[in-house]
């Protein structure tokens, strides 16, 4: 559970490029709210996964979800690209708790992370109970810490980026992963259920 949880919170996905883009901007202090916000969401996903079951939280759903995550994480990608960047304005586009927690709840990844993890390891692990509160928020931190931990490692390359064409390539690069991961998950959960190539 352990090595499952740790590999699907810290892999690349929109949240964690979105933390790294933060911290390449010098904006990792103002963006715990952000980092917060995902923490929440995970740990709300976690706990009605886990006691509900599969029973409120249908893969149906998933497609739903999927439109609007995909939705979300290009208007996202949309506020990157169009940010100015200014080396002197500490305050350019922040992201907030709302941005982190309607991101997470909207985020298939998050959504297929944690319904592994509450309806086969928690069971397996005889984790039920005030432990499934115990366990889902220690989880939480740990997916609060992955793209606050990508926001250091932006901050550290920052110092080395003091360029503003340089920084907005990055933002523009950046935005484009996060375009292609909104497509990406409109074409795996959404087009290719429509057309009948995959099921939910």
């Amino acid at each position: 559970m352990i090595l499952y949880s740790i590999s699907i919170i810290y892999s690349p996905g929109p949240i964690n490029f979105l933390g790294l883009n933060q911290g390449v901007n010098n904006r990792t202090n103002k963006s715990k709210g952000f980092f917060t916000g995902v923490g929440v969401a995970f740990l709300i996903l976690l706990l009605v996964i886990a006691y509900t079951g599969e029973k409120l939280i249908k893969k149906e759903y998933l497609l739903y979800t999927s439109i609007v995550g995909s939705i979300y994480i290009l208007y996202l990608a949309y506020k990157i690209i169009k940010s100015s960047v200014n080396l002197n304005d500490k305050n350019n586009q922040t992201l907030t708790f709302k941005d982190g927690f309607v991101m997470e709840i909207m985020n298939p990844k998050a959504m297929l992370a944690t319904l592994p993890l509450a309806t086969i390891y928690f069971p397996v692990n005889n984790i039920q109970g005030i432990k499934v509160l115990i366990v889902s928020f220690i989880l939480s931190l740990m997916a609060s810490s992955a793209p606050f931990g990508y926001a250091l490692i932006g901050s550290f390359f920052s110092d080395m980026m003091k360029n503003e064409k340089i920084i907005k390539r990055f933002n523009t690069i950046m935005a484009l992963l996060l375009m292609y991961v909104a497509f990406s998950i409109f074409k795996d959960h959404v087009f290719l259920v429509f057309t009948g190539k995959a099921l939910y």
